[in-house]
């Protein structure tokens, strides 16, 4: 990014870039579910997919009205979002339900920024949300977590060209669409190997009287849903 003044600034960021090849896409795409299918990549990966999981919940506690009291990001790639108010009803159920729902939503909203040639944009608006999920967190690890991927989101912004950038934004879109789905059969696995009144399935349970594993397969159809849509709108609705 050349600008040098904040209306140039403001300038680059939202304007439209051209569409990128039909095989960069599709070979982001199939980089970014190595990713999401190789254990290595995705055990750093997923520190990713917990800030927007996480930031899920904070997002619609707040929507809803609950006291925010502040986010934990772990090295193990857990996380816990805690909020004061009613420890019931319609708010509280949207906030536990927004975790594993938040990855996939993440990644269409990428979509609609791609397809509509706003590379720039969708990595500044990240870096926004970003700064604001830095507020809430409470613990080092997270303060690490989110400064450092802040940090190459900017640097990939502002020191690499359009292409680079554009190769970056569906690398990421792409990524959070196809890593929505992993962690919900992590959640599925870890209650039959651990069980733990604790997860969002079963918090759900007690809420709703829903059993946990509806919950599950709730979280896993609207993912994979929305995979197939995000899939569809990149490859087949330009």
């Amino acid at each position: 990014m050349e600008a040098t003044s904040f209306a140039e600034v403001w300038q680059d960021v939202f304007s439209v870039q051209p569409d990128p090849p039909q095989w960069l896409i599709i070979a982001t795409g199939v980089i970014a579910l190595s990713v999401v299918l190789v254990r290595g990549p995705w055990r750093v990966a997923r520190n990713v997919v917990t800030i927007a999981h996480e930031g899920g919940h904070a997002l619609v506690a707040l929507l809803s009205g609950r006291q925010l009291t502040g986010v934990r990001l772990h090295s193990d790639t857990s996380g816990v979002t805690v909020s004061r108010g009613r420890p019931d009803g319609i708010g509280m159920i949207m906030t536990i339900l927004a975790g594993y729902t938040a990855p996939s939503v993440v990644g269409l909203a990428g979509i609609v920024l791609l397809t509509g040639g706003r590379i720039t944009a969708l990595l500044w608006i990240s870096i926004l949300l970003l700064a604001a999920m830095l507020l809430l967190i409470r613990n080092v690890y997270g303060v690490v977590s989110v400064v450092g991927t802040g940090a190459v989101v900017f640097l990939i912004s502002w020191f690499t060209p359009a292409e680079v950038q554009s190769v970056c934004a569906y690398l990421f879109t792409w990524f959070m669409l196809f890593a929505s789905v992993r962690p919900v059969f992590e959640l599925q696995a870890q209650r039959r190997r651990q069980p733990s009144p604790h997860s969002d399935a079963d918090q759900l349970d007690r809420l709703t009287g829903v059993p946990g594993t509806a919950w599950v397969l709730f979280f896993g159809v609207f993912n994979l849903a929305v995979v197939a849509l995000g899939v569809w709108l990149l490859m087949f609705a330009g």
